[in-house]
């Protein structure tokens, strides 16, 4: 229950200043200035009162009613006042006060003792190191920060104070409403999971934006999000996003699905849209609360000038969208409306001489082309009628239709009236026309993945335990995956020339050669793979040469394998993420998987549905399909084995990494052709799953 953050009945402000240049002080002025309707109670011992407000000496004299206590008292003092809120009855606080886990090992004792005293208190804590909480609509504003965002619909969470600092002060210049805002510091109870969920219950909130740094718990994230994002928007701006601290271990998995593509696939999967700025997750969120969502992708541009029009459709098509093509009624209805030497064609160029009448008349058609999804329109400066009668018209024409419009009237200084009006009107307005084209394309974004149908495909195959189990305790992964109906090849470890000569006549020739060393990562770089060996003479040599470069020379013998015809190679793997759990990469395998990282990830357990989608975005997927007169593979093929693949991942945690490269897709069936994988010998990481049992 966070609702006290929010709506409480009675502030307590313990540390509470009579220095208007301290935090203290800060958080007294903005609940009176902002016309808090509830009773604040400023706790300091030596003062009398603050803003005309009685001061208390401890929080144990403040009367009732009060739900609510904002600390900003030395860190060595925090835990001792938060024992005494709890003694008080107060189960809601806010912490601004710094120096906990943000500052080194003894701020991280001090932080676990804070949690300690909240939980043994049932208390809910945000914070600590924050600046607070706000809502224009109740009003309250528990922060320090000078100003407040006018009442509006976009909810903001943030692990950064300074952004939503920066964040206040923004939408007091930009006209742009909030209804919640939440620093939430250090986490030390309060998790953006939570307050994500909280504002999805908050009806004053259409968006939830959120910027994040980590989380504590992706799994319990992705559940969550997907539930709140299927009654509203969520835009989230990760932090972090380099891979400076991902370290490429012994496969191409571990090298290529780094902690920015298991973020990408935990928010697809959930609903989140991925913003990559801070422009972006306002510009996005402004759209998503404004306006409705288009049907689909086809976007009708306007403009009085070529320039910007032509920034606006390399941005539409950067984003994936199309541009409208317009029904001839469209064209016949506007050509006697437009100047002459305009353009009927998509962009609709009317003119630097046009003015907003003719702006009028040509928007209405265009919204009124079943061919067109949304529209765009932009106008670039000039001098001779007003902005603000320009932006009347677009909102009267807007509201007239149930389609989304986005505007780029373009400059800032002589827009202010204008931009008001929009505002006012809800049609969001962006300086210059590629926000708009990416806002737009976050909006079709949302809309496909409302519209997407729960898969009904067929539940993934669990395993032999009694098979799986062992194999994997001796990492036999060829075993691991027969038990699981991935198809791998018939093939066998010759430790002597005569014993390969054997196998291969087995099995029959052409074969493959590979050394059977663990100690070799990628085999062919070190001539550790010889292929279509035809006859018993030159086995016995590449069975040589395979030894000599192995490290472990014969000791660690030879696999023999049948050669197989070609096809299209993937790779599939999985690799354990610490905050998503197991990750599944697919995408072109082969020798120069890194060099041309075709690849996409995805958060096991998957549908065979979501294995195609992600498939579908590589362009190994566009081979399966059949690429410039090639035969079509068997993609079902390839999408069981991915989904088996990463049922393997979800149902043993102790393994850490396990890949197949490559996965040779044919036209009828696939095969595992080589594969390498890791388990972790930590006890602590438990295989489950159905009549599952541990590997260690």
């Amino acid at each position: 229950m966070l609702d006290p953050y929010f709506n409480p009945r009675g502030v307590a402000v313990i540390g509470a200043s009579t220095d208007p240049h301290k935090l203290g002080y800060g958080v007294v002025r903005n609940l009176v200035e902002y016309h808090y309707r509830g009773s604040v109670y400023p706790v300091n011992p030596t003062a009398r009162e603050i803003l005309g407000h009685r001061c208390y000496s401890s929080i144990s004299g403040v009367p009732d009613p009060v739900e609510l206590a904002i600390i900003i008292v030395p860190a060595q003092s925090v835990t001792d006042t938060v024992k005494e809120c709890g003694d008080r009855g107060i189960r809601h606080v806010v912490v601004v006060s710094g120096g906990f886990g943000e500052t080194g090992p003894d701020g991280a004792e001090r932080e676990e003792e804070l949690a300690q005293a909240g939980r043994a208190y049932g208390m809910r804590i945000i914070g600590p190191n924050c600046i607070g909480t706000i809502d224009t609509h109740t009003p309250v504003n528990t922060t320090f920060v000078i100003g407040m965002p006018r009442p509006g619909d976009i909810g903001f969470v943030s692990q950064s104070g300074a952004l939503v600092a920066a964040v206040i002060d923004w939408a007091r210049g930009a006209a742009v409403g909030f209804s919640r805002l939440v620093s939430l510091g250090n986490q030390v109870d309060v998790t953006e999971t939570e307050m994500i969920a909280s504002l999805g219950e908050d009806p004053q909130t259409r968006v939830i934006t959120a910027y994040i740094e980590g989380l504590k718990d992706g799994r319990h994230f992705m559940e969550v999000t997907a539930e709140v994002a299927r009654r509203k928007p969520v835009i989230a701006l990760k932090a972090g996003r380099g891979e400076s601290g991902a370290r490429a271990v012994a496969s191409h998995t571990g090298a290529l699905a780094g902690t920015l593509e298991a973020y990408d696939a935990a928010f697809r999967d959930s609903g989140v849209l991925r913003a990559h700025t801070m422009e972006e997750l306002f510009d996005w969120a402004r759209a998503l609360a404004w306006q409705p969502l288009p049907r689909g992708d086809r976007v009708a541009v306007l403009t009085n000038a070529g320039g910007p029009a032509i920034l606006a459709v390399d941005a539409l098509e950067a984003a994936g969208l199309r541009l409208a093509p317009f029904t001839e009624d469209t064209r016949n209805h506007l050509r006697p409306r437009i100047p002459a030497a305009g353009s009927l064609e998509n962009p609709v160029d009317i003119l630097a001489g046009s003015g907003p009448g003719t702006y009028a008349v040509a928007l209405d058609a265009l919204l009124s082309d079943p061919t067109v999804d949304a529209a765009l329109v932009i106008q670039a400066p000039q001098d001779w009628f007003l902005p603000t009668s320009l932006a009347e018209v677009i909102s009267e024409v807007a509201a007239a239709h149930d389609k989304p419009v986005l505007t780029s009237l373009m400059g800032l200084a002589s827009l202010d009236r204008a931009l008001e009006i929009l505002h006012q009107k809800r049609i969001p307005n962006f300086a210059f026309p590629e926000r708009a084209a990416f806002s737009i394309a976050a909006m079709v974004q949302r809309r496909e993945w409302l519209d997407m149908v729960p898969s009904m495909s067929v539940e993934p195959k669990r395993g032999d335990t009694r098979v799986a189990t062992p194999a994997i305790r001796s990492e036999d992964w060829s075993t691991l995956l027969d038990a699981y109906g991935i198809p791998v090849p018939v093939s066998r470890v010759a430790v002597s020339e005569k014993e390969a000569v054997a196998i291969a006549n087995d099995l029959g020739y052409p074969v493959v050669l590979k050394t059977a060393s663990r100690t070799v990562v990628h085999k062919t770089d070190v001539g550790g793979v010889v292929l279509d060996i035809g006859d018993d003479e030159s086995l016995r040599t590449e069975f040589r040469n395979v030894c000599r470069v192995s490290p472990d020379g014969d000791e660690a013998g030879v696999l023999v394998q049948k050669m197989y015809p070609p096809g299209v190679d993937l790779i599939v793997g999985t690799k354990r993420d610490e905050q998503f759990g197991p990750l599944v990469l697919v995408g072109s395998g082969g020798t120069e998987v890194e060099l041309l990282r075709d690849v996409k990830t995805g958060i096991a357990p998957l549908t065979e549905k979501e294995a195609e989608q992600i498939l579908a975005r590589t362009r190994a997927g566009v081979k399966l399909r059949g690429w410039r007169g090639s035969p079509p593979c068997d993609l079902r093929a390839a999408v069981r084995a991915v989904v088996q693949l990463a049922q393997i991942a979800a149902d043993f945690p102790s393994i850490t990494t396990l890949e197949i490269n490559p996965l040779r897709v044919f036209e009828h069936g696939c095969m595992a052709l080589d594969i390498r994988g890791s388990r972790s010998v930590d006890p602590s990481a438990k295989d489950r799953g159905k009549s599952l049992v541990a590997c260690e």
